[in-house]
């Protein structure tokens, strides 16, 4: 199963390992640090085109990614629930 995140990407859903807010995560010092060091490590992908929502954290075991998206939380979530192959929606 793959889960569209925006911009013509598409991941494996076994490879997300969450799914976050980045309204309600970058108050924390904690996710701002592990974002910072992402960015600092090249994994930080900006798929956003705009102001991104989420940030998707993604490892398949060879590749980590973050990925940024303009996307929100319980769009992506609701993609995710619908259980299919093509669980893209309008962006």
């Amino acid at each position: 199963m793959y889960l569209h995140l925006g911009q013509n990407v598409v991941v494996p859903k076994s490879g997300i390992i969450g799914i976050f807010d980045l309204d309600n995560c970058t108050s924390s010092r904690i996710s701002r640090e592990f974002l910072a060091s992402a960015e600092k490590r090249g994994e930080v992908v900006d798929i956003s085109g705009e102001l991104p929502r989420v940030f998707a954290v993604y490892d398949d075991g060879e590749e980590e990614r973050i990925y940024l998206s303009q996307i929100s939380s319980s769009t992506l979530m609701k993609r995710w629930d619908a259980g299919s192959t093509d669980a893209f929606g309008p962006d």
